[in-house]
């Protein structure tokens, strides 16, 4: 499997952090569902999966079903621009589950951990 990042987003103070890494654990979860942030490094953390894109750069969307690519009808949301009211466009999109297609992953905070995540990240930030 390639490179996973993660995009890890501090609901509390609005900051993103990211992380890269070659993990397969996460394959054939979904967009909702929660996960332990001990693979991270983020001991006692939950994370929520809130969308991502694959190795092309095509978005996931929540109302695809499955780890397919799409051709999908949109009206509005993720993955299309509407310009006319009553517009709808036909655009390539991911499904809902996680592939080892997926390129990123988007992550928010739904639980804290011990620790804040400046401090985690931050340190690694100032070492590169």
């Amino acid at each position: 499997m390639a490179e996973l990042r993660f995009v890890i987003n501090d609901t509390k103070t609005g900051k993103s952090y990211q992380k890269a890494l070659e993990d397969e654990s996460l394959v054939g979860k979904r967009i909702g569902e929660t996960i332990v942030g001990d693979f991270l490094g983020l001991e006692g953390y939950e994370l929520q999966i809130r969308g991502g894109s694959d190795f092309a750069g095509f978005p996931m969307r929540n109302d695809i079903e499955g780890p397919i690519r799409k051709k999908a009808l949109l009206g509005s949301g993720v993955g299309v621009k509407i310009d006319r009211k009553g517009m709808k466009k036909r655009k390539t999109v991911c499904g809902n589950q996680v592939t080892i297609k997926t390129a990123q992953l988007n992550l928010s905070v739904k639980k804290y951990g011990p620790k804040p995540l400046d401090d985690i990240f931050g340190k690694d930030a100032k070492a590169e």
